[in-house]
């Protein structure tokens, strides 16, 4: 399977009329990567998996890992898993200025530009061009579109450039596709999401591509613009700590009903996560044909943990020389000794409730934190030290225990938990048409 020519079919697919899409996991987090490579692997389909510049970088963001060593580790596990390579899809997502804004704009763009050259020399095929973030100089006001567009151009000759140089190590390396534009997010990650949610205008829409458009052409991108494969937008989606904003189809009719007069491309949400089955499948309906999630991802993984730990503590609690993981505990210590991936998203007299349970999770920024990986083995070793009774796995993973009657599960804590990541990627799956039932095992 050909990267660029599957995104081109799902892209004709959608002229058609028919519900084709795709879902894009975008995570560090290895469980969350093993159960999309293990989804792929159960619907015989595509896999797209992508890294923010904030995630991976040059310098190694916050998971330490360049966007070669991110990709690496990608290809190592579809390797073991077995999902053919040609299966696997891997993107760039908002590769703009964000890591480098405390930087002006000359050395920020040049940073930029050495990032998108690292995604693309690393194996990136679906870049996604975010130049919407201000800089040291710029002015205090939002930047205008202009500038915006300017700015992803220039990206998109210098991943371009890469390419070229990539095509010449690699000879069937495919030239990457690209998706412009961004989306609104709610301000500081406001639990009044609904106030701060604001669904891309017609007028907004159309701008972008045209501007875009004009910038491209003007750096003599011809051929890169004919590979836009998704514009992002807002779609009036959204969450905040504890409530979702559900998909409305028809507050964004006017939107989806202009995404028809363009042959060319396809509408890309973010933010997806929570959306309910019904909400993804209407979103790929009316254009929306790539649906970014990660954040629920990493809540299920998490979710599957904190229940893992609960059975440890009902099973184990009460022995003697049994060390236990206190898993819970150790990530919340580990949370509260470094706040700046949380402090600002949660209010002060909500923090502890929200570091565990917000649906920001935020806890995604610490899973390779030495003492958190520690734990969670430790949790692993102690579960697959006995027997765990299936009533407290009915108690506390119901589905997991239903698949381990049926015999299609193995009762390991590791294997339960990829599944439970994997409950979400199957909602995704049948959403984008890679299945005919989220549930076929059960139902």
């Amino acid at each position: 399977m050909k990267q660029e020519h599957y995104l081109k079919k799902v892209v004709e697919a959608q002229k058609r009329g028919e519900a084709k899409g795709i879902y894009s996991v975008c995570s560090s987090n290895p469980y969350v990567i093993q159960a999309a490579v293990r989804q792929g692997v159960e619907d015989s389909s595509a896999v797209l998996i992508e890294s923010t510049c904030n995630q991976v970088n040059q310098f190694g963001g916050y998971t330490g890992m360049t966007p070669q060593e991110y990709n690496d580790s990608v290809f190592s596990v579809a390797d073991a898993v077995g999902l053919s390579r040609e299966k696997l899809i891997l993107g760039g997502d908002h590769l703009g200025p964000y890591p480098f804004r405390r930087e002006k704009a000359e050395k920020a763009m040049a940073l930029t530009r050495e990032m998108v050259r690292a995604f693309v020399l690393a194996g990136c095929s679906k870049i996604h061009l975010d130049a919407s973030h201000r800089v040291a100089d710029d002015p205090e006001h939002d930047l205008s579109p202009k500038t915006i567009s300017s700015r992803a151009a220039d990206l998109c000759a210098e991943a371009e450039r890469a390419f070229q140089e990539l095509k010449e190590r690699d000879p069937s390396a495919l030239p990457p596709v690209y998706v412009i534009g961004t989306e609104v997010p709610a301000p500081g990650g406001s639990d009044e999401v609904e106030e701060g949610l604001k669904i891309t205008t017609v007028p907004d829409f159309e701008e972008t591509v045209r501007l875009t458009k004009e910038a491209f052409f003007g750096l003599s991108l011809e051929a890169a613009w004919k590979r836009v494969v998704a514009v992002v937008v807002q779609p009036g989606v959204e969450h905040g700590n504890h409530i979702v904003i559900e998909y409305n189809r028809e507050r964004v009719r006017e939107l989806t009903s202009a995404l028809k007069n363009h042959s060319e491309f396809v509408f890309e949400g973010h933010t997806s996560d929570y959306q309910t089955v019904k909400g993804l499948k209407a979103m790929v309906e009316d254009g929306i044909a790539i649906l970014k999630t990660g954040q629920s991802q990493t809540a299920a993984v998490r979710e599957a943990a904190f229940m893992l730990n609960y059975i440890e503590e009902e099973l184990l609690g009460r022995r003697r020389g049994i060390m236990l993981s206190r898993f819970i505990e150790t990530l919340d210590a580990v949370m509260k000794e470094d706040p700046k991936y949380w402090l600002e998203y949660y209010r002060k007299d909500e923090a502890e409730f929200d570091r565990k349970y917000s649906l920001f999770d935020r806890q995604r920024y610490y899973w390779p934190n030495k003492r958190v990986k520690e734990s969670l083995e430790c949790l692993f070793k102690n579960l697959r030290a006995q027997e765990i009774p299936q009533s407290l796995i009915s108690q506390f993973l119901p589905e997991q225990y239903k698949k381990i009657r049926l015999g299609l599960l193995d009762p390991d804590p590791e294997e339960m938990l990829v599944d439970r990541a994997m409950d979400h990627m199957r909602e995704y799956a049948y959403a984008v048409g890679n299945r005919d039932m989220v549930c076929d095992w059960w139902c």
